[in-house]
């Protein structure tokens, strides 16, 4: 450990200096990429059984996928809240606070919480030294066991299979959309990485499927088939009928496909691919009711209307002001990028601006190849040691036709921008979670 930080920690730390040890101790996904990855269980279920095994204690839901794990687990925790339970949510990775990441019934975990496990397990953290994740997802299952949820919603943090969030055994399991994200560790075909998705599926227990992708179908039975678990494709339930924005407010039209009747919901998460998300809800709240949780359809339309309100979530199509129009969001793959282009021709605008910031380990090329010719672009960088440097960003995007400005900061890059605007422009910003992360507005 460095002397500094160990005069620190043994004069008792404050809540950034306990951050900061952690940062420096152990590695760091969101910061180091690849080799900060454990590729097994190893620690985790070490740390648990440290902690005597708070998992155990708790009932949970686990949601994985490439792009609307974090919505869905937040719509299924603001339902539950707004059915009454005291509900726990683990998310990653966190856009502001550290404190993010662990809530119940949408309070983030108190600053002295974070301190005081550390201070508690600190011999033990030393001598395992696990990844900065690994730690987290013990930190907030002995959260959650402590404080005696009633059922937490677990997100996966990366892939299924290998993902330190995968040794619980849940209520029922959720997948998401599933694109190219992370196929240096999960593979590079749609099927190799549903593969490591379905790991998450478990012995007898349910999993919902959101979106029916037939590329990667068989995979998800097969894995259900071996593990004797019950599958509901949710798109086979419901269909979205119409979708449109109305007062801030996404408004879904839904039929219920057995039943063929029609039913309306509003959702304060507004990006169209929220309807897909949605779909996957529904059908998983209908499995928990068989489960005898007595989820009524007022705490569903409640749950889905206050969502940002009830689990305090940033950075999914988030308007940062109305004029000119400023939305951001975290989309940072080829899936996300293509759903996020699609919401912006919801809107009516006379120019488009985009500031974008990447990392470097994604499918930068694929990505510059589906964005607008005609857009107004300004890069920047976030300051993580994964971004991408702006100027390369700036050259592979040149390639691409996309012209624009250089500017490294995005609080800088989104003044600049807003003093060029008109008034009908609108403006996006995103690329990464890293570049919405710094913004001031949010």
């Amino acid at each position: 450990m460095h002397p500094i930080l160990r005069i620190l920690y043994f004069q008792g730390m404050t809540y950034q200096e306990t951050i900061d040890y952690l940062y420096q101790l152990l590695p760091v996904f969101h910061r180091e990429g690849k080799k900060a990855y454990k590729a097994n269980l190893d620690n985790t279920l070490a740390i648990c059984d440290h902690l005597q095994n708070p998992h155990k204690k708790f009932k949970s839901i686990h949601v994985a996928g490439t792009n609307g794990k974090g919505s869905t687990s937040h719509f299924l925790a603001s339902i539950l809240q707004a059915a009454g339970y005291k509900t726990g949510l683990y998310t990653s990775p966190h856009l502001k606070s550290f404190t993010e990441r662990v809530k119940i019934n949408g309070q983030q975990i108190p600053e002295s919480k974070v301190i005081e496990f550390v201070e508690n397990h600190k011999n033990f953290i030393e001598t395992l030294q696990p990844s900065f994740f690994e730690l987290t997802v013990g930190l907030a299952f002995k959260y959650f066991a402590e404080e005696e949820v009633d059922i937490a919603v677990i997100e996966v943090g990366l892939g299924g299979r290998l993902d330190s969030t995968n040794i619980i055994t849940p209520e029922l399991s959720v997948i998401t959309n599933i694109s190219f994200d992370h196929t240096d560790i999960l593979g590079d075909t749609l099927p190799k990485i549903a593969s490591e998705k379905a790991g998450i599926i478990k012995p007898k227990t349910p999993v919902v499927i959101s979106q029916t992708q037939d590329e990667i179908t068989q995979v998800f039975k097969a894995k259900a088939t071996d593990e004797n678990a019950p599958i509901y494709f949710a798109d086979e339930y419901y269909s979205v009928e119409s979708c449109n924005i109305v007062n801030d407010l996404l408004r879904i039209e839904i039929r219920e496909i057995e039943a063929n009747s029609e039913f309306i919901v509003e959702s304060q998460l507004i990006g169209n691919y929220q309807s897909k998300n949605i779909i996957g809800v529904l059908k998983a709240v209908d499995i928990l009711n068989e489960l005898n949780y007595g989820i009524d359809k007022t705490a569903i339309l409640a749950g889905l209307s206050n969502v940002i309100n009830l689990t305090t979530l940033k950075g999914r199509w988030q308007v940062l002001q109305d004029s000119p129009k400023m939305v951001c969001d975290i989309g940072h793959n080829i899936g996300g990028i293509i759903e996020n282009l699609s919401n912006i021709k919801n809107y009516e605008y006379q120019q488009l601006w985009m500031i974008l910031g990447f990392v470097s380990d994604k499918d930068i090329d694929g990505i510059l190849s589906i964005l607008p010719p005609k857009a107004n672009y300004v890069f920047c960088q976030s300051n993580t040691p994964r971004a991408l440097k702006v100027e390369d960003l700036a050259a592979l995007a040149k390639q691409k036709n996309l012209t624009g400005d250089i500017i490294n900061n995005v609080n800088e890059a989104i003044d600049f921008v807003v003093q060029r605007a008109e008034k009908n422009d609108f403006i996006y910003v995103g690329g990464s979670t890293f570049v919405v992360a710094e913004i001031n507005k949010l």
